[in-house]
């Protein structure tokens, strides 16, 4: 495994890689890497000629200095499962050589994502994501760009800068890999008690009952009876659960509504911010 800190050095690399006919995947993390980021890394692997792998504690996507100065860097045992599964290329870059001094990084227009839902809970975050992505796919220039279904409303994202900068890049959104009990795989479940991180698993027992109660309820049944269900959590504080099209992340309201419907939600447990969601149709 080659680790690249410069992104002109990178650069170049890749050009003379994709100048030669190969492929090249790419899966962006902010380290503290688990069986979910493994997951798509060997996706990446199994359909590219090259994978990349970006390590980056994003500065732009913490509105909260502490969580940024608290976020785990593991970087040796990152390193390790990297060669363990046999990336090709890490990407492992200063802060000025993400947003090079003196250059502008103006906002994008995210067409309100940015405002909505975990926009509003984590102000600036989706405009950090967008900022560093759009950054690393011009470095980079994948053939395709791995991302998990955990971060959704991430992904959406991603997929509306790729199509506002017009970019041939194929977004591959990845299933959600999940603990045995159901919890969704993430850094933050090492903040968890071993006893809470057991008991976290009803947040994706409420998705998959939500879902079968769409089938004989209306939606908004349904998504009364589950708020009403995570609420009663003792320990837990639900911040939202709200059922969105998958491609504007506008709140619907009846599965009608849209093409594409997910329920995602996010519970605050045990001092820990829990993300998960589960997809409710996609007609595509």
């Amino acid at each position: 495994m080659i680790i690249f800190k410069s992104a002109d050095l990178l650069y170049a690399e890749l050009s003379r890689r994709k100048n030669s006919g190969q492929s090249i995947g790419f899966v962006p993390t902010m380290g503290a890497l688990h069986l979910g980021h493994q997951s798509l890394l060997e996706r990446s692997k199994s359909e590219n000629d090259t994978t990349v792998c970006s390590i980056f504690v994003n500065p732009k996507q913490f509105d909260d200095e502490m969580d940024l100065i608290n976020y785990p860097n593991p970087i040796a045992k990152d390193i390790d499962m990297l060669r363990h599964v046999g990336v090709d290329i890490l990407f492992h870059p200063t802060v000025d050589q993400v947003y090079v001094p003196g250059v502008e990084h103006e906002d994008l227009d995210l067409a309100g994502m940015d405002l909505i839902h975990e926009g509003e809970q984590r102000p600036g975050n989706f405009q950090g994501v967008a900022k560093v992505v759009k950054r690393f796919f011009e470095v980079i220039q994948p053939t395709r760009a791995y991302f998990g279904q955990k971060d959704f409303q991430q992904t959406v994202v991603v997929d509306h800068l790729i199509k506002l900068e017009s970019m041939d890049i194929e977004l591959v959104v990845c299933p959600i890999v999940r603990e045995p009990h159901g919890l969704a795989m993430s850094s933050r479940n090492e903040r968890l008690e071993d006893v809470k991180r057991d008991k976290a698993a009803f947040i994706y027992k409420s998705l998959l009952k939500f879902k079968e109660r769409c089938y004989f309820k209306s939606l908004q049944e349904a998504k009364e009876t589950t708020v009403k269900y995570l609420t009663s959590i003792e320990g837990a504080d639900l911040e939202y659960f709200v059922c969105v099209d998958g491609v504007t992340l506008n709140e619907v309201t009846q599965l009608e509504d849209a093409a594409y419907v997910a329920a995602l939600t996010v519970v605050k447990y045990d001092d820990v911010r829990l993300l998960d969601n589960i997809i409710l149709k996609d007609e595509r």
